[in-house]
Parts: structure tokens; C-alpha cells; sequence
């Protein structure tokens, strides 16, 4: 099964959803991109993904043109950027989903306070990708 995670920089949750995803079932063909794609990791994604033990520092930012002429079974949109300006896929797409988050990385505060809305926003993207793999997946 391919599954293509859509986010606007392909930073930030896109890339926590692609590595929770791919840690429910390592069977799963899991790519994520952006429509601006930044190019880079955001490093607060990454330490607080280690912080619960996931390595995403691997992965890679890129832009969702590389992906429109593939085949997928889910192309799954995370903000609502991506979800609004979604391209045409020239690849056969059989089910396109939008599970929306806020973006961490816009939170303006206290160190405190920004470090705690990426463990929020990480709870609530691997709490929704679950659900989304036992429902749709899994099942």
C-alpha cells in the first residue's frame, strides 16, 4: 500500500505523520512532500519525535511534484494549505483524505510554551494517524 502525506513546507507534521504511519506497519510505503516544500527538516520535529524514540532526522523535504505521476492508494493531506492547494495527480489516486493539525512551528511564545505545542501537536498527529490506519488500514 502507497501512501503519500501532503503538508505546505514538508517540515514539520507531514513529516512526524510519515514516520508515525510508518512505525504502525513497516509494510506500508510511506512518502511525504510539500506544495512549497522547504527543503529541510524543522528540528523541533525531530528532537521531539526522538523525544518518544522515532529517528525521523532521515527523512527528506521534498516537493510533491516528484509524486504526481505515481500510483496511490492515499494521498493525505495535514494542513489546510496542502488541502486547498492539492495538485493534479496524473497517477491514479483512489482515496484522498485531509487530517488536519496546526502548525507548531507558527506557535509564538515562551520556549516553554513552544516546545509544548509540538509535543501537543505530535500527540495529536500520531493519535489521528492511528485511528486513520486502524479504520482504513488495518481493518
Amino acid at each position: 500500500m502507497k501512501i503519500l502525506i501532503l503538508c505546505t513546507g514538508n517540515s514539520c507534521r507531514s513529516q512526524m505523520a510519515h514516520g508515525f504511519l510508518q512505525s504502525f506497519d513497516e509494510n506500508l510505503e510511506v512518502f511525504s512532500a510539500g506544495t512549497e516544500a522547504s527543503g529541510m527538516l524543522n528540528q523541533k520535529a525531530v528532537a521531539v519525535m526522538k523525544e518518544i524514540g522515532m529517528d525521523i532526522s532521515h527523512h527528506t523535504s521534498d516537493m510533491v511534484d516528484l509524486y504526481l505521476d505515481k500510483e496511490w492508494d492515499y494521498v493525505i493531506t495535514v494542513c489546510g494549505g496542502a488541502n486547498e492547494n492539492c495538485p493534479a495527480f496524473l497517477g491514479k489516486v483512489k482515496q484522498r483524505l485531509h487530517i488536519g493539525f496546526d502548525d507548531p512551528s507558527h506557535a509564538v511564545g515562551s520556549d516553554e510554551f513552544i516546545w509544548s505545542e509540538f509535543r501537543r501537536v505530535r500527540d495529536e498527529i500520531k493519535e489521528g494517524f492511528y485511528t486513520f490506519y486502524t479504520e482504513f488500514i488495518k481493518s
